[in-house]
């Protein structure tokens, strides 16, 4: 994967490789010569951004699996287990359902809007799928560091357009008795409408678009082709 800069190195550990690096590709100030260099590598700037935007992605699956809890309770009335679920998620607790583990996130989101799912738990599927995406598409190794000094740009594609069918299922599919799979944004007793979660899946994708820009895919538009289905990010 990384044509430039390897950071499977059998002496020196990625740790001591992101020291020694991040300070001289500070010191560049990736001027816009060495901006063309930096696209396929990370730079010091980019790293920080992206890092950024990381710890906000988990922190916006996080609230996004509260709240599809809290509107939608059927799928795991146990506030107890609710927590432990969202623990495993991230890695903090074994995973309730080890067949789920080895699935990569499009098989779990497209799971997680299927008629008759493997578990009955689509919010479970739904959070573990997101964050399996980001995993994939940063190339995390499961936390919430860059492992790689590469990010690339077609992942990062993938991974919006996949999000983009999800913010698109959620307030669209229905179950065969007619209900949303998801209840999300519907109008309360007095009319007023959360829009939360609009909120959240909007934060995701605006950074993603702005990790694609620095990946050099945007010049001028968001312009690539939007899936009607899940896809491979990897």
């Amino acid at each position: 994967m990384f044509s430039a800069i390897s950071c499977d190195c059998p002496i020196v550990g990625r740790a001591e490789i992101a020291l020694f690096l991040i300070p001289i590709l500070f010191i560049s100030g990736c001027t816009p010569g060495f901006r063309k260099g930096c696209r396929d590598t990370l730079c010091g700037p980019d790293v920080k951004i992206i890092s950024f935007h990381l710890s906000s992605y988990y922190h916006c699956i996080e609230e996004l699996v509260n709240r599809l809890y809290a509107k939608n309770p059927r799928y795991e009335p146990d506030v107890k287990r609710r927590e432990m679920k969202l623990a495993a998620i991230f890695g903090h607790a074994k995973n309730p359902f080890p067949v789920l583990e080895q699935m990569a996130s499009h098989e779990l989101l497209k799971e997680a809007f299927s008629p008759r799912p493997m578990i009955s738990d689509r919010v479970f599927l739904l959070g573990l799928g997101l964050k399996k995406g980001i995993d994939e598409a940063y190339d995390t190794g499961g936390s919430l560091f860059l492992t790689g000094c590469q990010i690339e740009l077609e992942r990062l594609q993938r991974l919006y357009s996949n999000l983009a069918q999800v913010n698109w299922r959620m307030k669209t599919y229905k179950d065969s008795s007619g209900k949303l799979l998801f209840i999300t944004n519907e109008a309360g007793e007095n009319g007023y409408i959360n829009m939360g979660f609009e909120v959240i899946m909007t934060q995701m994708l605006t950074r993603i678009q702005d990790d694609i820009y620095l990946r050099g895919g945007l010049e001028k538009n968001l312009v690539f082709r939007l899936s009607a289905i899940f896809i491979s990010i990897i």
